[in-house]
């Protein structure tokens, strides 16, 4: 069995730090906490899980904290997670396994990453993330914002997902700045972006609402070609976001289909698409592209993936688009097949009542 070190950086998570350790703690060897300057009780419940809780002056690099903590193993592999992440009971077993069956060829062990849920708990946007690493292989984190782990050799693909938590902190007015302040700050002081740099300093923009400058800058991104290809698929459709918000429908379909020159349409870009001709009720045109969202095989994707937009949500849009061509049977077809991932769905079930007073009435 091999023994592991699960390493944390914190700032100010006292009301997500319990739950997160409680679900690590009996799982690891070793637990480390490296603290960048709480002003609340984080350090307090640190200590009630390890007396491995080391400080860290924050010089606004999240990598230099990573590699600080990182350095602090002592174990064969590090695992990590950050304060508002959470293992549930079934990926507690599915790890308590992992840890007994890895072999000690492995280099590094991937697992997915849930963000987002919807009512039912069901993950809506998840991704697959490097975990665990191989502490003799000496991987190193990169990149002052929006880290990332360096690593290669042997990697295994697990199913173990972490879920993410953040919506159980306190409310927000907002983004939070301090990515975009960083970032502006390296500009500053002249410090060269890689692409990834400017992808993420893009999204940034993006989500502080300065749409024109974020586009300016995706298209930056997109000129680069060492941009990693699931980035760049998402820069256009972050970008074609972009300028819906700006009101310029023209710009945001070139951006949809400039996604194509990377890969087949994604399910995200497919249902966009289908949503605008729906809009202009082309409704033979809006079928295409929702039948090409729930057609395309999404296993191969390893960035950023909804579920939404290859399952109910391409369902839910052919159910309308049939019915309005006269395709009463595939319509409520396509209803039933929403309706097995959002049985509760309140659009689903009045499409529901509605088909059933129809046919009532016309038969």
């Amino acid at each position: 069995m091999q023994k592991i070190s699960f390493c944390m950086i914190v700032k100010n998570e006292e009301e997500v730090l319990h739950e997160c350790l409680s679900s690590v703690k009996d799982l690891v060897d070793e637990i480390i906490i490296v603290d960048t300057g709480s002003t609340d009780r984080t350090k307090e419940i640190a200590f009630e899980y390890t007396d491995k809780v080391y400080d860290f002056e924050w010089i606004d690099d999240f990598s230099a904290a990573r590699n600080f903590a990182f350095s602090k193993a002592t174990m064969d592999y590090i695992f990590y997670m950050d304060a508002d992440d959470v293992l549930s009971e079934e990926d507690r077993e599915k790890f308590k396994k992992l840890k007994m069956e890895m072999s000690s060829d492995v280099d590094a062990v991937t697992m997915l990453y849930h963000l987002a849920y919807d009512e039912y708990n069901n993950p809506t946007f998840s991704y697959r993330r490097t975990r665990i690493v191989k502490r003799s292989r000496n991987f190193k984190w990169h990149g002052a914002v929006h880290e990332y782990l360096e690593y290669g050799g042997n990697v295994l693909v697990s199913d173990i997902a972490i879920r993410h938590r953040k919506i159980d902190k306190k409310a927000s007015t907002g983004p939070n700045d301090r990515n975009l302040r960083i970032y502006n700050k390296m500009m500053e002081e002249g410090r060269p972006f890689t692409a990834r740099d400017m992808f993420y300093y893009s999204n940034e923009l993006k989500d502080h609402k300065q749409y024109e400058k974020a586009i300016e800058n995706y298209k930056k991104f997109l000129e680069n070609d060492k941009g990693w290809i699931e980035d760049k698929i998402q820069a256009c459709i972050n970008m074609a976001f972009c300028y819906r918000m700006l009101e310029d429908t023209e710009k945001e379909i070139e951006s949809l289909i400039m996604s194509l020159k990377y890969d087949v349409p994604r399910p995200e870009v497919a249902c966009r698409m289908g949503d605008l001709y729906k809009q202009r009720k082309l409704y033979e045109k809006a079928i295409l592209w929702y039948q090409i969202a729930i057609q395309v095989k999404t296993d191969h994707i390893i960035g950023f993936k909804q579920e939404a937009y290859s399952t109910w949500y391409p369902f839910l849009q052919l159910c309308v688009c049939y019915w309005e061509i006269g395709e009463k049977e595939l319509a409520v077809e396509y209803n039933n097949k929403a309706k097995e991932y959002r049985p509760n769905d309140p659009s689903v079930l009045y499409n529901e009542a509605f088909f059933k007073r129809y046919f009532e009435e016309n038969n």
